[in-house]
């Protein structure tokens, strides 16, 4: 397997699903492309449950980034050449909603500033003894 990082726009809506143990997991096709710009559909399944709904809650050609076990293989097209066709396990995505999600759980986590000329909480002030360390 390879470690990837894969990038490109949702085709269609995720599928969740249900595995026979009961696990929930999903389905998905992106549209990546690959170094000379060619379109290249990376099959995407996951079972990490924040993955699983991150895919969900996109739609069709929405921009999503997503890490995983990457696995190559061929296929022929409806006119008999060979396409390269990818296989990704996807164990963490990224897409511009978790980006706002997260900058606003950062904006409302940071702590208010202090007022100008309040005291410090400084638990230990420094003190410079000026003697020279010995080691």
């Amino acid at each position: 397997m390879i470690d990837a990082l894969v990038s490109g726009r949702l085709i269609g809506q995720a599928t969740a699903r249900t595995a026979r143990n009961g696990s929930p997991f999903a389905t998905a096709k992106v549209r990546a492309a690959d170094a000379k710009g060619e379109p290249v559909i990376v099959s995407v399944i996951t079972f990490s449950r924040s993955t699983v709904e991150a895919l969900l809650a996109l739609g069709d050609g929405d921009s999503v980034a997503l890490a995983g076990e990457l696995s190559a293989r061929t296929y022929q097209d409806k006119h008999g050449a060979p396409r390269p066709a990818l296989d990704l396990q996807a164990h963490a995505a990224l897409s511009t909603y978790a980006v706002q999600r997260r900058r606003k759980a950062i904006a409302a986590a940071k702590p208010e500033p202090e007022p100008a000329g309040a005291a410090s909480a400084d638990p230990e002030p420094f003190i410079d003894d000026e003697l020279p360390l010995d080691l």
